[in-house]
């Protein structure tokens, strides 16, 4: 739909839902405070509201979409979300089952339970087995030090200086502020861990703590994800943070699962995506993976090639997420997630426990690597960050310079789109065409992919376990490819249309 189009269309829709007034309804609005009439007050207000409506409908009827989740939900994706929320924790508690008794295979643990089992109730007592014998059990070492974990992050990240960075526009015309200081939080952090543990005179606890407490550390993050899920549903209703930007749909489990508030805070700087995304979440990465190279150092005497390799992948993944902090906030969990299970959970659990596999693995396999497959796969792992990186600063320089700067030695090749946000207010932004960019609409995935593989490869191939990550990760890019194209679709109309004209390609160039 034409920008025109819609600015005509929404000049027209409130010339003729407002005919008591033919001033404009904001004005109207402004107007009503300064009359002493609840009556008129609130006609104003009414007005106002369905002149939002009708902006939006017309929007809807344009392009078929919305700007965000869907509101009518089908029976499946209602099943697949209660699903994922049943299951999701039940399977980190067997990867981790699988790791702590059963040497770090996956099939291991049901021959075990079905040992002799002859009938149907044999096969239930050998799970109920399996459950009481082998799953973690919560301790209050665990519960504390996981609390202490949480409210250490939470201050730092309240309270640790660092600039302002700016979201995008969110579907109301929020523009939203955040602390950015993830990378001094992620030295501060470190170098404390490092300095109260047994590798220093002062050894408060042993540097191994993060492996040696991994089971009650998982169960009490469980409790976590889920208590945060459900504070993040009341406040929906009870207390939102930016009403306009709240979601609801027809299922009350798609609306647990997905979320309902878009930028749920505490005040104005305590915002819960980029908390526990970055803090409890990614500062965990490196410090789990530390914690469990000093585990298999206190076990075989030294620290294998591999283990210092995946050490040095994740290194280099989490110091550039922080170094770059602000480009997070551009990206789809800020722009386009509500808060809800997928990500309160998601990041407390699956994001730190499911993405560190691959030590958990060398621990109770130290695997020495030949040095030209060493350095294979270093270099498959610094091939896919520059990718990463390099693709995501073509896209920054663009929005920094309005277009006006060169991609590859020539000018960068850009659309220029408008959108309306829910309050009724035009906006501009750029699609850029040229460069990585040019080549697929999301090529900065293919370098997420290829140093997930190179974290993987350190593993060697004798267990399937290490290799989940990357075929999570591909489950996980593919599907974001498709939710972007359909919200962009939302958000840009026939921009959009035009972009994927020029770019066909949605992730790798000439197969998908």
């Amino acid at each position: 739909m034409p920008a025109n189009s819609i600015c005509r269309t929404f000049e027209f829709l409130r010339s003729n839902l407002t005919p008591f007034n033919p001033l404009p309804a904001v004005d109207q609005t402004k107007m009503a405070a300064k009359v002493d009439s609840p009556k008129l007050r609130k006609r104003a207000v009414a007005a106002k509201d369905a002149t939002k409506e009708a902006v939006k409908n017309v929007i809807v009827a344009q392009t078929g979409k919305t700007w965000g989740r869907s509101r009518d939900i089908d029976f499946l994706t209602i099943l697949i979300s209660f699903s994922i929320m049943a299951f999701c924790p039940l399977l980190v508690i067997y990867f981790w089952m699988a790791c702590d008794s059963f040497q770090c295979s996956l099939w291991a643990p049901i021959p075990w339970a079905l040992e002799g089992a002859k009938n149907f109730d044999d096969v239930k007592a050998g799970l109920v087995r399996l459950v009481v014998e082998r799953f973690p059990r919560p301790t209050p070492e665990g519960l504390q030090v996981y609390a202490g974990w949480l409210i250490f992050q939470a201050l730092c990240y309240r309270f640790v200086p660092g600039k302002i960075g700016y979201g995008q526009m969110t579907p109301a015309g929020y523009k939203l502020p955040y602390i950015v200081n993830g990378l001094l939080v992620w030295f501060i952090t470190h170098a404390l861990f490092i300095a109260l543990s047994d590798l220093t005179p002062i050894s408060l606890f042993p540097s191994s703590i993060i492996h040696d407490l991994w089971g009650p550390l998982l169960i009490s993050a469980n409790i976590y994800g889920y208590l945060l899920t459900l504070f993040c549903y009341i406040k929906a209703y009870l207390f939102p943070s930016h009403p306009e930007d709240r979601k609801f749909s027809s299922s009350a489990i798609y609306d647990l699962y997905m979320g309902i508030e878009f930028n749920p805070r505490i005040g104005k700087w305590f915002d819960f995506k980029l908390f526990h995304n970055g803090r409890p979440g990614i500062v965990a990465w490196t410090l789990i993976n530390f914690s469990f190279a000093c585990a298999q150092y206190k076990r075989i005497g030294y620290v294998t090639n591999s283990m210092v390799l995946l050490n040095w992948l994740h290194f280099v993944y989490v110091i550039d997420f922080f170094y770059n902090e602000d480009w997070y906030l551009r990206t789809i969990d800020i722009c386009h997630d509500h808060f809800g299970f997928y990500l309160s959970w998601g990041d407390s659990v699956w994001l730190p426990f499911m993405y560190t596999l691959q030590s958990h693995f060398l621990v109770r396999h130290p695997i020495d690597l030949s040095w030209p497959y060493f350095f294979f796969v270093f270099g498959l792992g610094m091939w896919g960050y520059y990718i990463f990186r390099a693709v995501n600063n073509q896209k920054d320089l663009v929005r920094r310079t309005d277009g006006d700067c060169k991609i590859w030695g020539k000018k960068a090749e850009v659309i220029r789109t408008s959108f309306v946000t829910s309050d009724g207010k035009e906006h501009k932004s750029l699609l850029l065409v040229s460069g990585f960019w040019g080549l697929s609409r999301h090529f900065n995935y293919v370098g997420d992919l290829a140093i997930s593989t190179a974290m993987c490869l350190t593993c060697g191939f004798g267990y399937l376990l290490p290799y989940f990550y990357i075929t999570f990760m591909t489950i996980l890019l593919v599907g974001r490819v498709q939710r972007d194209q359909d919200r962009c679709f939302g958000k840009y109309g026939k921009y959009w249309e035009e972009y994927c004209r020029r770019v066909p390609y949605k992730l790798i160039p000439y197969v998908y």
